[in-house]
């Protein structure tokens, strides 16, 4: 029963870096390390908590957030991009 715990981390620490991205962070920085953790830390909370809420997972609720948004931008989207040649 000593490993319950230690599991427990290890699953958080597969889930944060599936759905957050944690890992991608090529800051040297050890603040700009640190403000990235915390974000990552306090999207994977939020992800958590609306899954529990609604009765769902946590990567259901990812995938489905991130569809609305990206069908959103594609209706009418909010980032302008300019037209550029590449010569």
């Amino acid at each position: 029963m000593r490993f319950a715990p230690r599991w427990k981390i290890e699953e958080f620490h597969a889930r944060i870096k599936q759905l957050t991205g944690i890992e991608f962070c090529q800051c040297r920085r050890a603040k700009i390390q640190k403000n990235h953790i915390a974000c990552a830390m306090l999207v994977w909370n939020f992800l958590k908590r609306l899954a529990v809420k609604i009765g769902k997972t946590i990567y259901q609720v990812k995938h489905e957030l991130l569809s609305d948004y990206l069908i959103q931008e594609l209706k009418k989207p909010t980032i302008k991009f300019r037209a550029s040649l590449i010569l």
